[in-house]
């Protein structure tokens, strides 16, 4: 199995981490794949520093935030030859075989899924952010797997979960398609969560694969895990997914 794989990053304002993340991209053990970054009309030299990296991108006149920004270029991109589709944050660092990790699971659950990987701390490697997603009161609504936690067996199986986050995202492009990708009335935060749902819906299983890593620096656009606007951009949303989606949510059933 050698699909093409067009790993697509969105930026704004990433100066600080962008080119650490392709450069760890490019020293993955699978090589039939492409990056593109996606620039949400960034005003740093993000995309200055990274002239001389091997990169398509698209830059939209607007920042556009997550949803519409992954949309409007994915549908764009509708005659790529690639098969299947890496989302990524910009503040995250792969490990070298998270791409083979993602294939091999293909093999084992077929491709009528999506797939999310092991997400840890930059600044605690061993601390997890995200082991897979839950609902339901009990779990805040929408909670993470493990988040905050050391990682140790009990996060080294791969299983069904609740969401994907949108942090890590690993879709065939069919099947992107066929959801008609993001919700944009999810401006930030939520939109990975209804995608999930509706997926779901639609007979897609969403696979947590544990052996498909990353670190993730949380939250760098928004002023850190803690951000004031963070939390309100969350509530919000987090409003908007109960009433889309009650019994899921409040009571974590399907």
């Amino acid at each position: 199995m050698n699909p093409k794989i067009n790993i697509l990053i969105l930026n704004w304002n990433g100066s600080k981490y962008l080119i650490d993340l392709i450069r760890s991209i490019n020293k993955n053990t699978y090589s039939n794949y492409k990056i593109t970054v996606i620039d949400n009309n960034s005003d740093d030299d993000s995309l200055d520093k990274i002239n001389e990296e091997k990169v398509d991108i698209i830059s939209h006149k607007y920042n556009y935030k997550y949803a519409k920004g992954y949309n409007k270029a994915i549908f764009e991109l509708k005659n790529d030859d690639s098969e299947f589709l890496l989302l990524l944050n910009n503040d995250t660092i792969c490990d070298k075989n998270i791409l083979n990790s993602f294939l091999h699971a293909l093999n084992q659950y077929g491709d009528n899924c999506i797939m999310g990987a092991k997400i840890l701390y930059v600044n605690d490697k061993n601390k997890i952010w995200y082991a897979g997603g839950k609902f339901g009161l009990l779990n805040l609504f929408v909670s993470h797997n493990g988040i905050r936690k050391k990682d140790n067996s009990r996060f080294d199986n791969d299983c069904i979960t609740d969401y994907i986050t949108g942090c890590c995202l690993f879709i065939s492009k069919k099947n992107f398609l066929k959801l008609n990708g993001f919700n944009e009335k999810f401006n930030m935060y939520g939109e990975d969560v209804d995608l999930s749902i509706r997926a779901q819906n639609l007979g897609m299983d969403c696979y947590y694969i544990s052996n498909a890593k990353l670190w993730h620096y949380v939250s760098a656009s928004y002023g850190g895990n803690f951000s004031l606007t963070k939390f309100f951009l969350k509530i919000n949303s987090l409003l908007k997914l109960i009433f889309k989606y009650p019994k899921r949510i409040i009571l974590g059933i399907r």
